[in-house]
Parts: structure tokens; sequence; C-alpha cells
């Protein structure tokens, strides 16, 4: 799957997840601050695992830091759809976003009180990368810092209670990454470092076409979009984009003080029974 509908999906999942609306779940309900900021930092962690390619969104999205960071988990990771593209990927990942969240100072100031340093870092890269994937920001070298910098800080202080979420984003972005390149044909090695590859029967029987869904390096897939960037995967992303947009908007009129409810309500009202 491609960069910016990572992104996308991340957005979508998280809006599906912690919005107390009627148009998602609300098992991980949150505030509407924290939808529209959780929103864009859940969509730079759906682009995480892809921090093992060189030359991918992420390496581009905040340079000159971002290019060190992605060398060396591509390195450590055995190189790109390996070892971040698994359960302990995964795994490692959110624990680095829960470890963050003890980084604070304490400013001693009653209004700020402890200013979370480590969440507040983590925001700025995941951001950034969200930032670069969606296409907001094509200047590379001041504005997905500016942007990037300013969201972080101004919750940090002014709202550092919004940061208990992190880790969370973090996951649930990684778990939406790793099943959208699952259902492209490449598939992903989710047991990794442990390789298990398919039978040779499978790869050799002809008419059967099992070797799709278990690759011959050990990948899982279940290919509904096809390769990546197909008219497929576009199709699929287009309701999803858009649902992540609207579950946006509504937090962010909420926060406002408007009735989105009120709205709503008389929408519902119009549909025909």
């Amino acid at each position: 799957m491609m960069g910016g509908h990572h992104a996308a999906t991340g957005a979508a999942a998280w809006v599906a997840v912690t919005a107390s609306t009627p148009i998602a779940f609300g098992w991980y309900p949150v505030s509407d601050a924290s939808v529209f900021t959780g929103a864009l930092v859940c969509a730079g962690a759906a682009l995480l695992p892809d921090a093992d390619h060189h030359s991918g969104t992420i390496a581009n999205s905040l340079k000159p830091v971002s290019n060190g960071v992605v060398k060396v988990i591509e390195t450590l990771s055995g190189g790109h759809r390996k070892g971040t593209h698994s359960i302990l990927g995964v795994a490692v990942f959110t624990a680095i976003a829960w470890a963050l969240g003890f980084l604070s100072i304490d400013t001693g100031d009653d209004r700020f009180g402890a200013i979370l340093i480590g969440p507040g870092i983590m925001c700025v890269l995941l951001v950034s990368f969200a930032l670069k994937a969606l296409k907001i920001t094509r200047d590379t070298k001041v504005l997905p810092w500016t942007m990037s910098v300013t969201l972080a800080v101004l919750i940090a202080i002014f709202a550092p209670e919004e940061w208990y979420w992190m880790p969370f984003s973090v996951a649930l972005g990684c778990i939406v990454h790793i099943l959208g390149d699952m259902i492209t044909t490449a598939g992903v090695p989710l047991l990794w470092p442990l390789k298990f590859r398919s039978p040779y029967w499978m790869r050799n029987k002809r008419g059967i076409e099992l070797d799709m869904f278990w690759r011959s390096g050990g990948n899982i897939a279940i290919p509904i979009l096809g390769n990546a960037g197909s008219v497929r995967e576009w199709i699929f992303l287009v309701p999803v984009s858009l649902y992540a947009i609207v579950g946006i908007v509504w937090a962010i009129l909420n926060e406002m003080g408007y009735d989105t409810m009120a709205v709503w309500n008389q929408v519902v009202a119009l549909v025909p029974a």
C-alpha cells in the first residue's frame, strides 16, 4: 500500500476507535481535541513500519533527522518489509512510545506543571510523517518542522494529559499499516524473525493458487487489493479518506462548541425510514 494511503487508513482507524459519534465505535474514547490531534499522530504511526525504507516517505519527511533514523531502523530490521512489518515490530514501536512517556521536565510552575518532552518529540516525528505522506507539506526543509513542532509544543505545554493515548495510537497505526500491506500481493512477514517458507507443493501445484496467500519467502497475504498502488487500492481509499475527514471535522466543530449531534439528528430525520 502507498504511503499516503497508509496515513489515511491510520487516521480513519483512529476516528473509528476513539470518536464518540454515531459514525464511530468509540471503543477507546478520547476528547474531541485528541480525536483531531490523535488522527494526525496515528496517521504518522501508520507509516512507522516503512521506516525500514531508505527512500520512503519517512526518510524524506523531516530531513536530516529522518534520514539517519531510517538508516538505523533499516539495518536493525533486516531491510524493507521484514522486521518492522511483523508482530515483533509493532511491539517494539509501541514499547518505544510507552517509554518516551516517562521523559518529562517539571517546570515548577503551577500553570504548566510537568512538560512531557518524550511524547512531544514523538509527536513531532509522527505528525511530520503524516503531513509528508498526505502531501500537506511539500517544502521538505522548513514547513514540516514548523507545523509538527508547533503542534507538539502546544499540546505538551497546555494539554499534557492528552498524551496518555500515545502508545495506543502508535500500536493502532502500526497494526493498520501491516493489515494494509497484508491485503496486497507482497504480504508481510508476521512472525519475523521466524521464517516459515511455504511448502514446495504449494508453489508448484498447477491449477492451485494457494501460493498467493502463503508466499515462497514466508510472507502472509490476502491480496484483495492486488499490487500496491492498484486501481482497487485507490477505490478502497476514497471512502476511507472521506470517513477520516468527516470524523476529524466533526471533532473540530465539537471542540469549537457547535452542536454537531443536533445537525446529525436533523439529517437522519430527513432519511426515509
